[in-house]
């Protein structure tokens, strides 16, 4: 199921690496972070040495992907990137680990889908820059010690409790990444304008970023769909209106919830009495998996307050009820 505010990653955003900030300065939000790591990358540098190991964590969407590849670009250094669910083997991961250059970055994304034998060839990877691996079949086995140059991973994850704390604590470098204002993503929004040569006014920048769920990859997916609606029904220009009348055809409302997002309040509501009821009802209520539920629809009506998770299950709050127009009258026990 693709959503066009779901802020994990689709084949559609391909288009982002085009329009990547490439420099600190270039990249909006995270101030703390930005500030943080020109520390650690200039003394690194002053230093003649690699960045210390970097773990990203944090929602989709919110530029770990991108942080890596400006901590590349800081370091004027070569970045090799991978996955988690890509690595396998001890053998994939020896064979990444072996076209290191001296400095250059590793990018790891979901790192926490690394198995955990895996996470224990990569332990003396990130400690001594050597790994050993065991060639050959049982009985005639033997390890192999591999030396590497120094390099610096990068890691990111958006589920940091699932990393192990003995992969955790290999990093010297942590950071949360938050999500954004409205104004940060106004600014990401007309910087994307610029690269992208889309004319914007600063009205319709601010309402997409009102609707991008306080994430970036949502705001520039948003900005791509409703210029192609100025192009083939405005007139080249992304003004209010085009916008407006866009997210509407795009069934994207002011608090940037679509249609999934309304079915799962109304069935909360007028189906259960706005709760509290467990998941697999709600599932079977709207159509819609379980994980789908929990890992694409609850998290940001959880965050904006819509919905609450308790030990009975899902209530509706007073919000949820204000934002569907619907009367809410509690009882006694409410």
């Amino acid at each position: 199921m693709a959503r066009i505010i779901d802020s994990e990653e689709q084949k559609e955003d391909i288009f982002e690496k085009n329009i990547r900030p490439e420099s600190l300065e270039e990249y909006v939000g995270q101030a703390k972070i930005k500030e943080n790591l020109h520390i650690f990358m200039e003394a690194a540098k002053m230093r003649g040495e690699p960045l210390d190991h970097v773990l990203l964590y944090g929602p989709p969407g919110l530029g770990k992907t991108t942080l890596a590849h400006i901590i590349a670009n800081e370091m004027n250094a070569n970045i090799k990137t991978a996955s988690g669910p890509s690595i396998e083997k001890s053998g994939d991961l020896a064979a990444i680990l072996s076209t290191l250059e001296p400095g250059d970055v590793l990018f790891i994304d979901e790192i926490h889908r690394i198995p955990s034998f895996i996470e224990e060839i990569l332990y003396p990877a990130m400690e001594d820059f050597e790994i050993d691996i065991v060639i050959g079949t049982e009985g005639k086995s033997r390890n192999i010690k591999i030396d590497l140059p120094p390099f610096t991973l990068v890691g990111a994850t958006t589920r940091a409790g699932d990393l192990s704390s003995p992969l955790r604590d290999r990093f010297g470098i942590i950071n949360k990444l938050e999500f954004y204002s409205d104004e940060e993503l106004k600014d990401i929004v007309i910087r994307t304008s610029h690269v992208l040569n889309m004319n914007i006014d600063d009205d319709a920048a601010l309402e997409l970023a009102k609707r991008s769920r306080k994430t970036p990859r949502v705001a520039n997916r948003l900005f791509k769909r409703v210029r192609d609606f100025a192009l083939v029904e405005g007139n080249g220009y992304i003004d209010l209106d085009i916008t407006l009348k866009s997210l509407e055809r795009l069934n994207v409302d002011k608090y940037g919830l679509d249609t999934i997002d309304i079915e799962y309040l109304q069935a909360l509501i007028n189906k259960f009495n706005g709760g509290p009821v467990g998941i697999e009802t709600i599932s079977t209520a709207i159509g819609e998996e379980i994980t789908t539920i929990e890992d694409v629809v609850e998290p940001f009506l959880l965050q904006e307050g819509f919905i609450k998770r308790t030990n009975r299950g899902r209530v509706a709050t007073d919000l949820a009820y204000k934002h569907l127009g619907i009367d809410h009258y509690q009882g006694l026990f409410d």
